[in-house]
């Protein structure tokens, strides 16, 4: 299975196509494809495989490396953001130069949206463009820099902590920043956690002491991350504590402080290991890596959205929450004052909104996706108060039950023995709330009873509110993350780089990064953790050599570059000279477009390259001459 040709004293390029299980090979014509490659200049061998990313597919250029029939690699698969690595890996394994190496997508940029003829014939264009520049690859190395042994973590959340204190215990320096004066987070504001039953104070507050107790940990409350600049290994952070101005916190601090002080766990409010500062201060930090850990925000419900703001007996889940977090006597729920005889929960506020359907009175974005936890959360406060107010009647609005997590959907199926009656409404069709007498009455379309329209009377309506983005945007900004569509924190790749943002040297830890229970938060800086301390255990940081090198010879310093750059710092001017700083530098090429003189090239993509991927790809006007 394979076209093999030979060549003498020039580039050998081994061609590598991949069916992709059928993701490729259904629209391309990967035999003709393997056919036309191996005719082409310079190509010494061309091979197919099911699947090059496994490992029988790898050993295919393992073996070919070895046994000296190729010193080049070309694999035509799917985006190289996803395997581009793993191919690289599978060469410096063979003994040769990882950079040797060209990638053609042909499942994203042909297959996913060609059909027929024309999906082969492009496919053998993009594959004649790689093997040309394939052909004219040198080798490079990576650019080495060094690294602090230090990481800065941001939040003091059940992930925070969870970082600081694994990144600890890999003999990695950390300073922990969280703005309020609690660690905790919001989960410091339940009194126990599902599906274990814990309680918050005894788990968070045994984490806490563990981070406060470890002597490779700083731990500063009530700061902010107000600058940041520099690169992976090499942050320069600005951290800035400021005296606590929120209403909420300074009456917690002024109970804690009636109540013994520092070092002590408060309810509803988290683990309060210091005192606030007097006055503003703010001091330079340099750190080799950073974690973020900035959690989520409860949705605030629109003013009037289910009576939200306008009737006093409607609350919001984390409310009724703080409400059951109370000692009880062994009398009837009271909330406000108020007996509560029975209560209505309403799912998906703030999530899963649709436009064209919800469309919020402030003009805020809509929250579209699903924020997961709070089915479960609202399944969980409804057997609490089934547990100790049996006799309360609940009625369980929602518009589709989405309780993901490991012994979750147990709470769905207690939540129905025990009598909590579930109507099922349609977006579209949300129920209609009014007060009437100190109580609400609720009108909802049951899409259960084909739509059918039922009248309830509730003395409590409780609303699941989503989650949304914690108070990152302004330190996101500096450090240049990008969001998603849902403004959560984004990811490389959700499978391949997880916890890993596109900026070297950040990491993702928990909620931050989308809607996350407290087991996958803490998960996610575990993992945070393991490639922070990977990172800079070494006390150095190997970068991709993808970097612009200007040719001292034909730059006159006319500052071109430096005007065009998209990265501050990334060049400067020196005694009339451009000089690039690998670490800072994108890759993006914007400089060598911007260069009157051409003094300026990208390592590994050069203007011979991208002039031979031209030409390549116009004298392959077809299948045939693509030979």
């Amino acid at each position: 299975m394979g076209q093999q040709t030979t060549n003498t004293g020039e580039p050998r390029v081994g061609v590598y196509i991949c069916h992709c299980g059928g993701n490729i090979s259904d629209h391309v014509d990967v035999e003709r494809l393997e056919e036309l490659a191996g005719r082409l200049p310079g190509v010494a061998v061309a091979r197919r495989n099911s699947f090059m990313c496994s490992d029988p597919g790898q050993e295919l250029i393992v073996r070919d490396i070895q046994e000296g029939r190729v010193d080049r690699v070309v694999v035509a698969s799917c985006a190289p953001a996803l395997h581009e690595t793993t191919f690289r890996g599978a060469m410096a394994r063979a003994g040769i130069n990882p950079y040797l190496y060209e990638h053609a997508n042909i499942r994203e940029q042909v297959s996913w949206v060609h059909h027929g003829p024309g999906a082969t014939d492009k496919a053998g264009r993009l594959v004649a463009a790689a093997v040309a520049k394939a052909s004219l690859l040198s080798p490079l190395e990576p650019i080495r820099v060094e690294a602090l042994a230090h990481a800065t973590v941001v939040g003091g959340g059940p992930a925070g902590l969870k970082a600081a204190l694994d990144l600890a215990r890999r003999g990695i320096r950390v300073t922990l920043v969280e703005r309020s004066p609690f660690l905790g987070g919001h989960a410091a504001g339940l009194h126990r956690l599902f599906p274990s039953g814990e309680e918050a104070a005894t788990v968070l507050g045994g984490l806490a002491q563990e981070v406060l107790a470890h002597d490779r940990v700083e731990v500063l409350t009530c700061a902010q991350v107000t600058q940041a600049q520099g690169y992976v290994g090499n942050f320069t952070l600005a951290i800035t504590r400021r005296p606590p101005s929120d209403e909420r916190e300074l009456e917690l601090l002024a109970r804690a402080q009636g109540q013994g002080g520092a070092g002590r766990w408060l309810p509803l409010a988290g683990y309060w290991p210091q005192e606030a500062p007097q006055e503003e201060e703010t001091r330079e930090l340099k750190t080799g890596a950073v974690v973020m850990a900035t959690g989520f925000t409860p949705h605030r419900p629109d003013q009037g959205q289910y009576g939200h703001g306008q009737l006093p007996q409607v609350i919001t889940l984390p409310e009724l929450i703080q409400v059951l977090s109370q000692p009880g006597d062994g009398g009837p729920l009271v909330v406000g004052g108020k007996t509560i005889n029975s209560l209505a929960l309403i799912h998906c506020v703030g999530s899963r909104e649709i436009p064209g359907v919800h469309e919020p009175p402030d003009g805020r974005p809509l929250n579209e996706y699903c924020s997961r936890v709070c089915c479960t959360a609202a399944l969980r406060a409804a057997l609490e108060i089934k547990e100790r107010f049996p006799d309360t009647e609940i009625y369980d609005l929602y518009r589709d039950i989405r309780t993901y997590g490991r012994g979750h959907e147990d709470y769905y199926l207690e939540a129905s023995r025990r009598g909590v009656l579930f109507l099922r409404f349609a977006a579209e069709a949300p129920p209609r709330l009014s007060g009437q007498d100190g109580r609400v009455a609720i009108t909802v379309a049951d899409t259960l009873l084909a739509g059918e329209e039922l009248e309830l009377e509730a003395d409590l309506v409780v609303l699941a509110v989503g989650l949304e983005p914690g108070p990152a945007s302004e330190l996101a900004e500096m450090l240049k993350l990008s969001t998603g569509a849902d403004r959560f924190l984004l990811e490389v790749h959700p499978k391949l780089r997880p916890v890993e943002p596109a900026v070297a040297g950040v990491y993702l830890a928990g909620s931050c990064q989308a809607p996350m229970d407290i087991g996958e938060s803490c998960a996610a800086a575990s993992a945070a953790a393991v490639k922070a301390g990977g990172l800079l255990s070494r006390g150095y940081v190997e970068l991709a050599p993808f970097v612009a090198q200007v040719q001292a010879s034909a730059c006159d310093g006319c500052g071109a570059c430096l005007e065009a750059c998209l990265r501050e710092g990334a060049i400067s001017l020196n005694a009339g000279q451009a000089q690039v700083n690998p670490a800072l530098c994108l890759g993006c090429g914007v400089c060598a477009a911007a260069c009157p003189q051409g003094a300026i090239q990208v390592a590994g993509w050069t203007l011979p390259q991208y002039q031979a991927m031209v030409r390549a790809i116009t004298q392959a006007a077809g299948g045939e001459e693509a030979a």
